[in-house]
């Protein structure tokens, strides 16, 4: 089988590192580029000790780039800088963008949460979201896919089915989300100083996380009317994980088995038996979504609880999961590997 060329735009931040680890054991694709705006001229050694053993490119500027020894491209660069980026590589090429900034398909959505206009509208309309488990032949088939959000994926996943199968009241949907600290990016911020996160927990950007966004555009898609849900995001003072609790109305029973069998020939979405709950450390370092469904104490409520590694399968592997899809390839190759434990 012809190996695929990859070029990951954006390598020195946390979801760049997390597609050269994945990645060093693909089977079926070779790093040919590697890009980093202020750690250009670095090599992925100095920046990353970990990967030190892997034989890898430098560290380069993106228009330093040699595209013809390049087959498809891996973009983890920071939110609103991707869309000109993309638009000015070779249309040759396979793209996944792990950035927000194609996820919303209206443009006037994507500037009511991000605070700007959307660059680039008519590349907009090619785009494919990228949820692997809901969009398969369409990502089987694109050119460019926008992987979804961390927090999305952990949300949506055991909420599109039971919407699907009107399962749930639409306009009763409390999201109550947790994320390790690695989700916020590497770049170096106050809050995430290790004194400001540790022994502590807290809620941000509530009532206005730019999720939302995303979030009401999937639920509305398959509840087949508009759905605004309840979402509110906290940082855990952990590294890795997200756990999505999530409050419906809706017998536990039915809902348990329509998610059974909704995911029981995919590889990565896992669905417990009933009653019982997952936890973050069952998915760490994997690919895998668990999820769990208990009933409430209140009649005819449910409580879902989905977990996942938001550097896995709420990036750097569902972002590979993708590329496999559009390459051809088996959609689990290089992401076969399971969580860490302890």
């Amino acid at each position: 089988m012809t190996t695929t060329r990859v070029a990951i735009l954006g390598a020195s931040g946390y979801t760049g590192a997390e597609l050269v680890r994945l990645l060093s054991r693909h089977p079926n694709m070779e790093i040919a580029a590697l890009t980093a705006d202020r750690k250009a001229g670095q090599s992925m050694a100095d920046v990353f000790p970990h990967l030190a053993i892997l034989d890898l490119p430098p560290l380069t500027a993106i228009d330093e780039v040699d595209w013809n020894g390049v087959d498809a491209v891996f973009c983890a660069l920071p939110h609103a800088t991707t869309q000109k980026v993309i638009a000015g590589l070779p249309k040759r090429l396979k793209i996944v963008d792990l950035s927000a900034d194609f996820r919303l398909e209206d443009p006037a959505a994507y500037e009511k949460w991000y605070g700007h206009a959307h660059a680039e509208r008519e590349l907009q309309k090619e785009v494919v979201y990228g949820l692997p488990e809901f969009y398969r032949e369409k990502v089987k088939s694109a050119r460019i896919v926008a992987n979804t959000g961390c927090y999305v994926a952990a949300a949506i996943i055991p909420l599109i089915p039971v919407l699907e199968a009107g399962l749930a009241d639409p306009d009763w949907i409390i999201i109550d989300a947790k994320s390790g600290v690695s989700g916020a990016g590497r770049a170096a911020k106050e809050a995430n100083l290790f004194t400001e996160v540790s022994e502590g927990f807290h809620a941000y950007s509530v009532a206005g996380h730019r999720h939302m966004g995303e979030i009401d555009q999937e639920l509305s898609k398959a509840a087949g009317r508009p759905v605004t849900a309840s979402f509110t995001p906290h940082l855990l003072p952990q590294n890795r994980g997200i756990l999505a609790t999530t409050y419906l109305k809706g017998e536990a029973q039915a809902i348990h088995a329509r998610l059974a069998e909704r995911f029981a020939g995919e590889p990565f979405v896992h669905v417990l038996p009933f009653g019982r709950t997952p936890a973050t450390r069952h998915v760490r370092g994997s690919n895998h979504c668990l999820i769990g469904v208990v009933a409430d104490r209140q009649p005819g409520r449910t409580i879902l609880i989905s977990v996942l590694d938001n550097l896995v399968k709420g990036a750097s592997g569902q972002a590979i999961q993708n590329m496999n899809l559009m390459l051809g390839l088996p959609e689990t190759a290089g992401l076969e590997q399971l969580a860490l434990f302890p």
